[in-house]
């Protein structure tokens, strides 16, 4: 079957299931919220699972035959569905349980569109895969991603599985990110949607392919549409055998943050 549904539509589907899951996450904020334990350290909240719940009322209305992955839920239709919805209804749950307004909901239709909602500032970005622009206030404006703020996101949240090879502690302390960067840790993909809106000159985090995960499936989206060079950890290109992530304004950042981690790795041997 053809898909006939083009790739702006997509877009505007996804800016909307995002944009409904930041309405549930604004209004659910400084709320006593029940906690489901995930292990680990890591639990949802009520509001992920109504955020989730909104999100998924938008996508089964515009798309009823589309399959959808949800943090919460899981898997929605068939698993080896031609258009599949990764859903991250709170992207800094624990963020959003200690008070902290850090946080994002992240839509994204694979190879096709998605969004990044912020439901604090109202920011919903947004790629139909080909161009990506951020909507606020009902005013689009196209992403210019930009190294100037000097700014690099690391995020330093468990599991390490690059460890000892990568550790994001060693790059804050390497000579030359010090001279030439400064650190931030917001523990919230939220960043890469700054990456691709030239608020952050990089984001970089450890961890297996994370192409078609629901926490980066729709920052990754955004970056590449906006522009910005986008790799693995060790440099490979993203997808099964990739690791981690490393999304930088322009290539010249790029290089210079992937020149480093080479210099704390001793198990890098692609180019």
């Amino acid at each position: 079957m053809i898909d006939s549904y083009t790739r702006a539509d997509d877009a505007e589907v996804a800016a909307a299931a995002a944009a409904a899951g930041a309405d549930v996450v604004r209004g659910l904020y400084g709320r006593p919220l029940a906690r489901t334990d995930k292990g680990a350290g890591d639990f949802a909240t009520a509001a992920d699972v109504a955020a989730e719940k909104a999100i998924l009322d938008v996508i089964r209305t515009a798309r009823p035959d589309d399959a959808v992955l949800g943090e919460e839920g899981g898997q929605h239709g068939a698993a080896d569905a031609a258009r599949r919805w990764l859903v991250d209804p709170l992207c800094g749950t624990l963020n959003y349980a200690a008070g902290s307004m850090l946080v994002a909901v992240n839509v994204a239709l694979r190879d096709r569109a998605a969004a990044v909602a912020d439901p604090f500032t109202g920011e919903v970005f947004r790629t139909d895969g080909m161009s990506a622009r951020v909507r606020r206030d009902g005013v689009d404006a196209p992403l210019a991603p930009t190294a100037a703020t000097g700014l690099v996101d690391v995020n330093l949240d468990p599991p390490f599985p690059g460890a000892p090879g990568f550790r994001g502690v060693d790059l804050l302390a390497h000579p030359g990110f010090v001279e030439r960067f400064r650190p931030r840790v917001v523990s919230t993909t939220l960043a890469l949607a700054w990456v691709a809106a030239g608020r952050r000159a990089a984001y970089v985090t450890d961890g297996g392919d994370l192409s078609g995960s629901v926490h980066f499936a729709a920052g990754i989206a955004l970056c590449r549409a906006a522009g910005c060079v986008v790799s693995g950890i060790d440099g490979a290109p993203l997808g099964p055998a990739g690791r981690g992530l490393v999304a930088a304004a322009d290539a010249g950042t790029h290089a210079l943050l992937m020149s480093m981690i080479r210099g704390r790795r001793g198990d890098v041997s692609r180019p």
